[in-house]
């Protein structure tokens, strides 16, 4: 028969715990305070916590109640009972069932002298804060406080106060040029709504027909923007134009339309580490014309004694983006449909012309005549190479470019001792020592000794077919009755076989033509003739200055304008052509395909790598020195 398991706290031989207390509980409680020992009275006798105590009960009859587990604990290990010194911890803290005899006096009237709540004592609250303790804490609270009074309070009068509120010189929209707040009302159509119905028609300074109206900005809402994406048609641009080693830095600010006019400034102010600040505004890829009329009437800024500005209004083919210089790499100035040696790098082909042998180019650059990089989209790009086309029915390229034509450069001329405009059309490849032919194909318009063909015909990064003439000594900013003249030029894309030309209108008089057979063949240079340029143009207007266009004098008076108060672009009814991205000179896709090269200032060429600010993009190949 198994053993019956027990609880290890109850040992063999003593009687349940439950019996004996029922038998204490069946005994009538006997108290005899006087007589008993508390358990806890001193420090000597917690010692004597071991120790057996006899408890005698009211009847006198004797009760064994040790402590000792070993005797009479009805919950002492069993393992206590071997040995004194194997005593439990419980021992320790067995507790008489009379608080009384716990060695405290534990009776309501018993008040301990440390208790504050049943003891008030007029001394307690009698110290004093400043001990260290207390200034500490003090110091703490009080640096808390100014902390919270100069978050809350302090900084926001602060602010307030030192706040610099900024003019109202750049600002555009609320406050600024567009000082109502109103969101300007800009015209959407081609056609300005301000431009007169009797101007929709006009007819041509060259042959008196009748012209349409295909294009205007009347410059009459007051505050406009030209900030990217703030305008339909014009885009101001943010850039250094290194390429001409200008001065300023064209900033959009610098441009607005204020009392009917487009107004440019020219002022002094550092920015990008520059001296100077103008600006410059296209209309790259939104408004583009082949042919026709344009004209604008300006302001120029200064006086007609002033020299030092660069104030321009221009034209150039859609694929290349004046100031982005990866665009026009290879791009400019060509204006050349040949596939010949002028669409090779320096024009020379196995050492063929020898130019600096022959002196045929520039003396400042030991007769070199080109530094150019070659046609990039010539007529002898080899099949499948990245060109925007289009592919004649023989499977060759039709030849790109990114032409230039000036509607005016303003300057000052010792010669015509006068202010003076120059009106150019620039091409490439180039002609020997950049002579045309000006005594066949060159006609000058107005009074002998007004106009001269320029003292500039080229050098090795350009040729131009330029005229220098007198212009109206009053339309500057700077005279005593301003006015606005009106400049121009009609053209002609193609040959001389197409009857193409161009004529330039100075003070809204004719210039100057220079006809299409001006930029024929050049046995000498090896070349073929140059043509009127067919590609879609846009306009470019710009104030800026650089010490390459022309002397700089030492005092300015600064701020300067530009101002214009309308410009123009007509067609023949019967040759109406415009926008950028005609079928039979596609530019969209080719420039959606280098987006980069076209958003990005800081590209400086095609093919150089980017470590050395190119785009890293090979030249198309060539099939004279390439194998296709």
């Amino acid at each position: 028969m198994s053993a019956t398991r027990r609880p290890p706290f109850v040992s063999q031989g003593t009687p349940s715990p439950s019996k004996q207390f029922r038998n204490l509980h069946n005994q009538p409680p006997q108290h005899n305070y006087q007589q008993q020992q508390p358990l806890f009275r001193d420090q000597d006798s917690l010692g004597s916590l071991d120790e057996p105590k006899r408890l005698s009960s009211g009847s006198g009859s004797q009760h064994s109640s040790s402590l000792n587990h070993s005797h009479n604990n009805p919950f002492a290990d069993p393992g206590s009972m071997s040995s004194h010194s194997t005593k439990g911890i419980s021992s320790k803290f067995s507790l008489h069932p009379d608080p009384n005899q716990w060695g405290y006096d534990v009776s309501p009237r018993s008040v301990e002298d440390d208790d504050w709540l049943h003891k008030p004592d007029k001394n307690d609250d009698s110290g004093t804060i400043f001990t260290g303790r207390g200034c500490s804490t003090l110091g703490f609270m009080a640096l808390l406080a100014l902390a919270l009074v100069g978050l809350f309070l302090g900084y926001p009068l602060t602010t307030a106060i030192l706040h610099r509120v900024q003019t109202n010189n750049g600002g555009y929209n609320l406050g600024g040029i567009n000082a109502t707040g109103q969101i300007t009302q800009t015209s959407f159509s081609l056609i300005d709504k301000d431009t007169p119905q009797e101007l929709y028609t006009k007819a041509s300074p060259v042959d008196g027909r009748t012209m349409q109206l295909v294009f205007s900005d009347e410059f009459e809402v007051e505050g406009r923007s030209f900030y990217p994406g703030d305008d339909p048609f014009w885009e101001a641009v943010d850039l250094y134009y290194w390429g001409t080693k200008d001065l300023e830095w064209y900033d959009p600010q610098q441009i607005q339309t204020k009392n009917g006019k487009l107004v440019i400034e020219f002022k002094e102010q550092r920015n990008h580490d520059l001296q100077y600040m103008g600006g410059m505004m296209t209309t790259w890829n939104k408004f583009c014309f082949t042919g026709g009329y344009i004209e604008a009437s300006v302001q120029l800024p200064g006086t007609s004694t002033t020299s030092g500005f660069w104030p321009a209004i221009w034209t150039m083919g859609n694929l290349g983006r004046a100031g982005y210089g990866a665009t026009t790499d290879g791009m400019w100035p060509y204006s050349y449909e040949a596939c010949d040696q002028g669409t090779l790098k320096n024009q020379t082909l196995n050492g063929l012309p020898d130019v600096q042998g022959e002196q045929l180019g520039d003396s400042a650059y030991d007769y070199s005549l080109s530094f150019l990089p070659g046609q990039r989209l010539s007529a002898c790009t080899c099949p499948g190479e990245l060109h925007p086309g289009p592919v004649n029915p023989d499977g060759t390229f039709r030849a790109r470019a990114a032409p230039e034509i000036d509607i005016f450069e303003a300057q000052t001329d010792a010669t015509l001792a006068s202010a003076a405009v120059s009106q150019s059309c620039q091409f490439a490849p180039y002609n020997a020592y950049y002579s045309w032919d000006n005594a066949t194909y060159l006609q000058l318009h107005q009074e002998e000794g007004t106009q001269m063909l320029n003292g500039f015909k080229g050098n090795v990064y350009q040729q131009a077919g330029s005229v220098v003439s007198r212009t109206n000594q009053l339309c500057y900013e700077g005279s005593r009755a301003p006015c606005h003249a009106v400049y121009g030029f009609q053209y002609k894309p193609g040959y001389q076989s197409d009857n193409a030309f161009v004529t330039w209108i100075n003070d809204n008089k004719l210039a100057w033509t220079l006809h299409g057979g001006g930029m024929g063949a050049d046995p000498i240079a090896k070349i073929s003739e140059r043509v009127i340029p067919t590609e879609p143009m846009y306009i470019i207007m710009n104030l800026g200055m650089s010490p390459g266009f022309s002397s700089i004098d030492a005092i300015l008076p600064l701020p300067a304008t530009m101002s214009v108060d309308y410009i123009r672009v007509y067609q023949y009814p019967d040759a109406i052509n415009y926008g950028c991205d005609p079928p039979n000179f596609p530019t969209s896709s080719y420039i959606n395909r280098f987006i980069e090269a076209y958003t990005n200032p800081n590209l400086t060429t095609w093919s150089n790598p980017p470590e050395e600010a190119g785009y890293g993009q090979a030249m198309p190949k060539n099939r004279l020195i390439d194998t296709c």
